[in-house]
Order: C-alpha cells, then sequence, then structure tokens
C-alpha cells in the first residue's frame, strides 16, 4: 500500500524530528560530556553504556533516513528509547542535574515520534507466516 501525500509528509517531517534529536545527543555521548557521564554512572553503565547507546542511536537515525529502512529505525529509536524513559521513571528522575525534565521530554518526543512512523509506515514491514 502506497502512503497519501500527508502521510508522506508526516512521516518525514517526524522521521527528521526524531533523527536530529538523536543525532543531537550523539555529541554529548561521545565527548563524554558530564551530564552523559553523570547519567550513565548513575545507571552503573558508564563508560561502556553511553557508548553503546550513542551507537544504537546513531544506528536508528540513520535507518530513519533511509527509505528502505524507515520502519527498522523506528523500532530501533523506540528500543533504545524505552530504555531511556525506563531509566529516567526508575533511577534518575523526571529532572536531571536541574535540566528542568528535558532530556525526559526529549525521550518521550522521540518515542512518540517514533512510534507514529512505525504506524504509518508498518505496511513496509515484511509479514511472517502471511500473519502479524
Amino acid at each position: 500500500m502506497s502512503l497519501s501525500k500527508t502521510q508522506q509528509i508526516t512521516s518525514w517531517t517526524l522521521q527528521i524530528l526524531v533523527a536530529a534529536t538523536l543525532l543531537q545527543t550523539l555529541f554529548f555521548k561521545f565527548t563524554g560530556a558530564e551530564e552523559s557521564v553523570y547519567i550513565f554512572t548513575t545507571l552503573g553503565a558508564e563508560p561502556w553504556g553511553r557508548i553503546t547507546s550513542g551507537i544504537i542511536e546513531l544506528c536508528a537515525a540513520i535507518l530513519l533516513l533511509i527509505p528502505g529502512t524507515v520502519p527498522y529505525g523506528a523500532i530501533l529509536a523506540l528500543v533504545v528509547i524505552s530504555g531511556a524513559i525506563l531509566s529516567h521513571l526508575t533511577r534518575l528522575g523526571i529532572v536531571v542535574q536541574d535540566d528542568g525534565g528535558l532530556l525526559f521530554g526529549m525521550a518521550l518526543l522521540v518515542f512518540a515520534g517514533s512510534a507514529l512512523v512505525l504506524l504509518i509506515r508498518r505496511d513496509s514491514l515484511p509479514v511472517v507466516g502471511g500473519k502479524w
């Protein structure tokens, strides 16, 4: 099934927004910025968790921008950002180092955007055994 013009525009807008958000955070993860080190130290995953999550986020962002791999990028983004949201809700708190909840809000934005992209592009996923 092909997408309507509205679906295409909505999907690409969300794909770019999610990819840009994921890519923007990579600078902080890969340079060992104080806030990133604090987060992953609190989670007991510094530095391997910080670097690994950065690599996964980079892969998700790239997949979201390649037309044939968009749904896979959305799934990968949902997986990695679910971990971030769970970390905020269980160990980090909504506000991290007086950020006013900005990181948590960005995580929610990535989750919602990725979920909507996956919903719009769900027909692009292969069906196994003729059923979902």
